[in-house]
């Protein structure tokens, strides 16, 4: 007989009906719990059905006090600000906090890779799920990527593997970490959600912070905010670089990537392939393989299963394709290259994706600001560009605005910089100046929130301009 969950007949609150707020809300009653939402859009900007929800109660187009009559726990959606007044109240009635992320764990039968960082953890998240497949194993990926996966708790089996994506928002509620837990970077990001670099570091912290010593922590050994966290480490640290030999986790030596001290093989490090094996565009991408062996390869020492042997490694990292809106080469028109990087939303981000070309580009940027440093990446732009487009709307918040005045300091050049109100305004501009050989780079370095949903939504925007180009 299947155990009660401690949620039956308990009233749970969920703000925000996004992803994760949808899954919970059919969650919550298969296990005889309350589900009431709360949201400050209207039925009709979600595009709600509510008969998809029954017994559901929703509250929107604000939030009212009276949500929190009777509530046992509050579920937090990921883009919802935790200062709320609202969420202040529930704090003040000492209501506990959660999210998908934090249920999802606390209940899941199979062993559990959490990967997060502050850029490449979908990709990596995408290619360790590729890897342990190839393995043999039953694979499950999700959490801030694709699925919620909390949906599918009656399904996953104890020998099967999940490999999550957690996202800060995720992790700043969170008091459970993964058996495998990997921070692949950190660097400046979310400061308007966060407040201060500190507190965005404190949750990626929580990915880590609540392991054991049977555990296994995965950091990067290039990346300074990576490899800061090395003191909370609670059981086995590996580690991935491109420029130094770590005894347990994975480097590159010349230009081939190898392994070391995994579960499965002796200590001595072994091939797993040569840097043309990759079919992913920049150094970042080499980072996130070498993370991505270095998880797969040490997964074993956390879960009492054999990690993956470098040849079934080498096998997955030949068949991987880009992860959609990430250096995503949409079209190719008139000798002109069209590539959708709509996943950068942050300007480390852009400056990625600028390391990744040496042809000739004509870049466009734009989006909500996050409140980061934006000189580095325009520099490198304006060295690397033929022609920028700035698209989006004036305002204090807005990408546009910081860049355009930016920009101006830097003294760019006559005619590179270019003025568009929207992005498809953009890709008209872009395509009157794009010469054969040339890439159009769409790698905004702003969030998306500005004009779409998410940057999925924005890269799909892209795609059928191009597309009609």
């Amino acid at each position: 007989m299947a155990k009660r969950d401690y949620l039956a007949g308990k009233r749970v609150v969920i703000f925000g009906f996004g992803r994760q707020g949808a899954a919970l809300a059919r969650w919550l009653p298969s296990i005889g719990a309350e589900a009431l939402i709360t949201d400050s859009r209207s039925a009709t900007a979600l595009k709600l059905r509510r008969r998809d929800y029954p017994g559901v109660r929703f509250y929107l187009g604000g939030h009212p006090d009276n949500v929190l009559n009777g509530a046992r726990l509050i579920c937090v959606s990921g883009g919802v600000p935790l200062d709320l007044p609202i969420l202040e109240k529930a704090r003040q009635r000492g209501i506990p906090f959660s999210n998908d992320a934090q249920l999802f764990i606390e209940r899941c039968p199979a062993p559990i890779i959490g990967i997060t960082g502050s850029a490449g953890k979908t990709t990596t998240t995408a290619l360790v799920g590729k890897i342990a497949a190839a393995a043999g194993y039953r694979v499950w990926v999700g959490g801030n990527i694709g699925n919620p996966l909390i949906e599918d708790l009656r399904r996953i089996r104890p020998e099967d593997i999940v490999v999550m994506e957690l996202s800060s928002f995720q992790l700043e509620l969170m008091s459970a970490s993964p058996k495998v837990a990997a921070i692949l970077n950190l660097t400046p990001n979310h400061l308007d959600r966060h407040g201060s670099f500190e507190r965005y570091a404190a949750a990626k912290a929580n990915i880590l912070r609540f392991q054991s010593s049977a555990d296994v922590a995965v950091l990067g050994w290039d990346d300074a905010g990576s490899k800061a966290f090395e003191p909370i480490v609670a059981g086995e640290l590996l580690a991935f670089s491109r420029y130094e030999m770590t005894p347990h986790g994975a480097f590159m030596l010349g230009s081939r990537l190898l392994v070391a001290g995994s579960a499965s093989f002796d200590t001595n490090p072994h091939v797993v392939c040569e840097r043309e094996d990759i079919g992913l565009r920049g150094d970042h991408n080499v980072q996130n393989v070498l993370a991505a062996c270095a998880i797969t390869g040490g997964m074993g020492l956390a879960i009492d299963r054999p990690g993956v042997l470098p040849e079934v490694m080498r096998a997955a990292i030949r068949a991987f394709k880009p992860v959609e809106h990430r250096l995503e080469a949409v079209r190719l028109i008139g000798g002109v290259t069209w590539v959708n990087d709509s996943i950068a939303t942050a300007p480390e981000r852009l400056l990625a994706a600028l390391s990744s070309y040496d042809e000739p580009l004509v870049l466009l940027i734009g989006g909500a600001d996050k409140d980061l440093p934006w000189e580095a990446a325009l520099q490198h732009a304006l060295l690397q560009a033929r022609h920028i487009v700035v698209f989006g709307q004036d305002g204090e918040k807005q990408v546009a605005t910081k860049v355009m005045k930016l920009l101006e300091r830097l003294r760019a050049g006559d005619g590179q910089v270019k003025r568009a109100e929207t992005l498809a305004e953009a890709v008209e501009l872009a395509a009157a100046v794009a010469q054969p050989g040339d890439v159009v780079l769409l790698s905004p370095g702003g969030t998306s929130y500005d004009a779409y949903a998410d940057f999925a939504e924005r890269g799909e925007h892209f795609r059928r301009l191009v597309s009609k180009l």
